[in-house]
């Protein structure tokens, strides 16, 4: 089976979706090597002015890096459906894949798609350049005329069958796995409260700033907020807030983390926040889990389908719940200990060998209904 996946999500800062596709690429190398009976011939594709693609940890897969800016390659492929991937690969391939909504133009392979969320059709406001642009003008189209549809949750599998119309049949759920960490022995007595994310208008920062004044005039002794992630073009009034009383001094932005160091940094968290008002799946969450760190999260998209019942769930609408569920788990050790215990059972239910069969039974199911379409239309 000859795939390519479009790897440029994975090209630098990876956040959701550029880990997804990484991790993806080293367990379908990993899990169905090329010498297999039905292994998988793995191309990954690569296209920026700037970014060349590193090979480094997927070193059995063939890649092509092509030096053509993102944003011109993207309207290309999104508005003109030009050029087809085996014109700028000299190749041709079963599937295709492509690691967000809209297809990657081929001439003969089945097309496979990947949608994380939908957010951007509700909120287009909330995102920015092509995802504005295009996404929610051409995401239906791409969706029907896709071989197969990828998503990360149920939650998001209902919401591609409910918004698009597309049969349940047709949509693969593969989660993520969890990173191959072990649980930590105790959490740090002098932790910080954690927030892993884009700094963006859909994680909700301004409702987990404002909590976190609630607990600073409770009187609470509360640890340090870290806010580790990019920031985003919007995040300008959230950070301005931080250098003013009563966050000043107590609120911490650190940036942009790279995966070799995000083991660290959960590692000195005693809870992690996630307070986003939608979520395809929430790998932050995961993460958090498979370490033994207790999870505050919002009650919204996917994460109450991540988290289940291993830490508590709030209304990201409502400061003062969030304000009292992270207090609690600071405060109730026990409690803390409980939430911790079952994150870590929860997250063993997610692992990359996993998602790569998936994801692989959704290639061949690809390639089998375009042959039979093929078949029906001679």
């Amino acid at each position: 089976m000859r795939v390519l996946i479009d790897y440029r999500p994975a090209l630098r800062n990876r956040t959701g979706v550029g880990e997804y596709t990484h991790q993806l690429v080293k367990a379908l190398l990993g899990s169905h090597p090329p010498s297999s009976a039905d292994g998988v011939e793995l191309t990954a594709f690569s296209s920026s002015w700037k970014d060349r693609l590193d090979t480094r940890e997927i070193r059995a897969a063939q890649t092509i890096d092509r030096r053509v800016p993102v944003s011109v390659l993207n309207f290309a492929w999104h508005r003109l459906e030009w050029p087809p991937i085996e014109m700028m690969t000299g190749r041709d391939y079963d599937v295709t894949h492509s690691l967000h909504p809209l297809l990657l133009p081929s001439r003969c392979a089945a097309q496979v798609v990947t949608i994380h969320d939908l957010h951007f059709l509700a909120h287009p406001e909330r995102t920015r350049a092509e995802i504005r642009r295009d996404y929610p003008a051409l995401v239906r189209e791409h969706a029907h005329r896709a071989a197969r549809i990828v998503v990360p949750s149920r939650f998001t599998a209902g919401e591609v069958e409910r918004q698009l119309g597309v049969p349940a049949e047709r949509i693969a759920v593969c989660p993520p796995g969890a990173p191959a960490w072990t649980p930590r022995a105790i959490p740090p007595p002098d932790g910080y409260i954690l927030f892993f994310s884009t700094i963006e208008p859909r994680k909700n920062v301004g409702g987990l700033l404002d909590a976190y004044e609630r607990l600073i005039a409770s009187g609470r002794q509360a640890p340090e907020l870290v806010l580790a992630g990019r920031a985003s073009d919007e995040a300008g009034p959230w950070l301005e807030r931080l250098t003013h009383p009563p966050l000043a001094g107590r609120v911490r932005h650190i940036g942009y983390v790279d995966p070799s160091n995000r083991l660290e940094l959960y590692s000195g968290a005693r809870l992690l926040v996630m307070p986003s008002f939608d979520e395809g799946f929430g790998i932050p969450v995961l993460e958090a889990m498979t370490l033994g760190v207790p999870v505050v999260a919002s009650n919204r998209g996917a994460l109450p389908e991540v988290l289940g019942d291993a830490g508590p769930l709030v209304d990201p609408d409502e400061p003062a719940e969030m304000a009292g569920a992270i207090a609690r788990l600071l405060e109730d050790n026990s409690y803390a200990s409980a939430c911790a215990a079952k994150g870590v059972l929860r997250a063993q239910q997610f692992n990359w060998t996993r998602t790569a069969r998936l994801v692989h039974d959704a290639y061949r199911q690809a390639i089998d209904d375009r042959r039979d379409a093929g078949s029906r239309t001679r």
